[in-house]
């Protein structure tokens, strides 16, 4: 199993109602464990837990459900129990169905969750299905999450749209898809007007049999491509007129929207109502890449370079030499002048062209020291002398303004 995987077994296991006897066999099983170790843990075979409602897997995890009230004590005593010791066990975990508190014994990490919002720590406990590449999955956990419900909404999408499947229309699908990932992270991260705009717009003036729903969306992107000045004459719904207008060729050209059916208006639902705040807007175009493409669909989530990694060929690359000369340059006007005419003139390119993540993140490290660079001179409203034709592998489209 992926990492996507594991998150939507989890996931659903969370949902379910709490069953204090099954659920240590249905944590197990959502990591991947066969049938065959599962039968042998529940003879008892296996398992040589003395805990109460304890199940113990060899050099893996000890999991123990329990009374309520008594998941501290559980912990206890599944950390202290000469049991764990002898069967190197790596992770203990206690719950009694409200609370639930996992440790991994190697680095004393603890979580402390509610029940119900266990599944948001399935990164936490990765290595439980052999994935060692913990650091930068955990990192991006919520990310993956959110992939995964985004990838399930492209292929009902495509399922019921079979022309939009095609090379002719992969750019307007993958267009369509940045468009979406646009709303749901602006309506969680204040870029929207109050909370819960696009989401709650789509539910309310979208029937429940999702007939028209590729029509409020197109409504919604026709309004966000239209000044507030132009939208009486170019008779713009009142019920879209919350949204502001997006400058950046994000919502330019069509607006046409695939249809949606009864599955596909509740994934687009469900993952409008994930925190977008929680993900990293650095990783959008990973997210794209690894839904549209269908080789990268079998490894979602396991493909995204993290910031500090890119950052560690960037710096050294020239945004180093550029920090040192803005430290030396003080608040010499002059030389702050020539470092941002310098900078200007800095070209940078992906050979690789995928993802885009290299040009993102070398783009807003640029932004930031030139914004330095105008509060020293007093400039803090001048506008931008980085050309975004320097960045070159990627259709910046997310770098927009937003007015």
């Amino acid at each position: 199993m992926n990492a996507v995987e594991i998150e939507e077994a989890i996931y659903e296991l969370a949902k379910q109602p709490f069953d204090s006897e099954e659920f240590p066999y249905l944590f197990l099983e959502a990591f991947g464990n066969k049938a065959t170790t599962i039968k042998r843990l529940r003879s008892g075979n296996s398992n040589k837990s003395k805990v109460e409602g304890g199940v113990l897997q060899r050099n893996n995890i000890h999991i123990a459900t329990c009374k309520n009230g008594k998941v501290i004590e559980t912990l206890t005593a599944l950390r202290d129990g000469l049991e764990t010791k002898k069967a190197k066990a790596k992770y203990i975990l206690a719950t009694d169905g409200k609370d639930f508190q996992a440790e991994d014994l190697t680095t004393g990490e603890t979580i402390v969750s509610a029940y119900t919002d266990f599944h948001d720590h399935f990164g936490f406990f990765l290595p439980l299905a052999g994935i060692s590449t913990v650091k930068q999955i955990r990192e991006s956990s919520f990310d993956i999450k959110a992939t995964g419900r985004l990838n399930k909404l492209y292929i009902e999408l495509l399922r019921a749209n079979p022309e939009w499947a095609t090379a002719e229309r992969r750019h307007d699908m993958n267009h369509f898809l940045a468009r979406l990932i646009f709303c749901f992270f602006a309506e969680d991260t204040n870029i929207f007007k109050g909370d819960n705009l696009f989401t709650g717009t789509v539910s309310k003036m979208s029937a429940s049999d999702a007939s028209i729903v590729h029509e409020v969306i197109a409504e919604i992107f026709r309004t966000m491509d239209t000044k507030k000045e132009d939208r009486e004459k170019k008779k713009v719904r009142n019920w879209t007129n919350d949204f502001p207008y997006v400058n950046g060729e994000l919502f330019s050209g069509s607006t046409e929207c695939p249809k949606f059916t009864k599955i596909a208006r509740s994934f687009l639902l469900h993952v409008g109502n994930l925190d977008w705040k929680r993900i990293n807007p650095d990783i959008f175009g990973s997210m794209i890449q690894a839904v549209a493409d269908e080789e990268e669909r079998g490894s979602l989530g396991m493909h995204y370079t993290s910031v500090p990694n890119i950052l560690k060929v960037l710096n050294p690359l020239f945004l180093d030499d550029l920090r040192v000369q803005l430290e030396e340059a003080g608040d010499n006007a002059r030389k702050l002048l020539n470092l941002r005419k310098r900078m200007s003139r800095i070209r940078v390119f992906d050979p690789a062209c995928g993802s885009g993540n290299f040009l993102v993140i070398a783009y807003k490290q640029m932004r930031q020291i030139e914004n330095e660079i105008n509060i020293r001179r007093g400039e803090e409203h001048f506008s931008t002398e980085i050309p975004l034709t320097n960045f070159r592998g990627i259709e910046l489209r997310w770098i927009s303004r937003v007015n």
